[in-house]
């Protein structure tokens, strides 16, 4: 189901800044005490993935819920890794292609508003059915395509991907489907378009700005307990305190 396309954080100019080393931005590492972990698993050209990522996720990076969250992005989805250690892809080879592009960005480009605005371009062109156009998103962007060609083109790229699908296969429960969306090792399910309202849920601490409006976030709640059996109790309790007291801290 497709909805607005939401606008980058950051614009092409920044983007061309930072590649050329001129601005140095905040990284997000790996081990970000006191965020809520996201990950989404997908695969590159699966119509539901390209939606969520252009729709739905993008949208974290607009109302600053993202300043909450420490995400991840694992391109390999439904794909199948055979005796040979080749790859086979559920939309095929150029989905591989794909795959293996967005995996060389995450690593050539560490910072995720590097990575992510690229990813959204490719993701975007998918939305349009455009996606072979894909290396005009290194122009739009101003990113020197170097890293990354060098990667998918490589050794580097593959073995990034066979990482990328150990990942995957080790998911506890294990994946039925992609998108497949996980706040804080929980599985959403079918409820993933919803995965704000899991997030603000997960919180800790004073939760976000972006998280007010406790009517979306108990819907979500009750959602997921009928259909899932996740839970998110730990949340509510601060987030009706925020709501009382106009979102603000005290």
């Amino acid at each position: 189901m497709a909805g607005p396309r939401r606008r980058l954080l950051l614009p092409p100019l920044v983007l061309l800044l930072v590649a050329a080393g001129a601005i140095l931005l905040p990284q997000r590492g790996s081990a970000e005490e006191g965020k809520v972990s996201l990950e989404l698993y997908y695969e590159s050209l699966c119509p539901y993935c390209s939606r969520f990522i252009v729709n739905h996720l993008a949208g974290i990076l607009e109302d600053g819920l993202i300043d909450a969250v420490h995400l991840r992005l694992v391109p390999y989805g439904n794909a199948r890794v055979g005796s040979n250690s080749e790859i086979s892809c559920q939309h095929g080879p150029y989905e591989c292609l794909l795959n293996t592009v967005e995996a060389c960005a995450i690593d050539a480009w560490p910072d995720l508003d590097v990575h992510f605005s690229f990813i959204y371009c490719v993701e975007d062109l998918v939305v349009k059915r455009q996606y072979k156009d894909w290396e005009s998103c290194f122009q739009k962007l101003g990113l020197d395509p170097k890293p990354v060609t060098q990667c998918y083109n490589s050794e580097l790229g593959h073995k990034l991907e066979l990482e990328y699908a150990n990942q995957t296969n080790a998911l506890e429960p294990p994946h039925r489907y992609v998108p497949w969306v996980v706040v804080d090792g929980q599985p959403l399910f079918e409820d993933y378009e919803n995965f704000e309202a899991y997030i603000c849920m997960a919180s800790k601490g004073t939760p976000p700005k972006a998280c007010e409006g406790l009517g979306r976030l108990q819907m979500a709640l009750e959602t997921a307990e009928a259909r899932n059996g996740v839970s998110y109790n730990s949340g509510v309790s601060k987030l009706a305190t925020a709501a009382e007291d106009g979102g603000r801290e005290q």
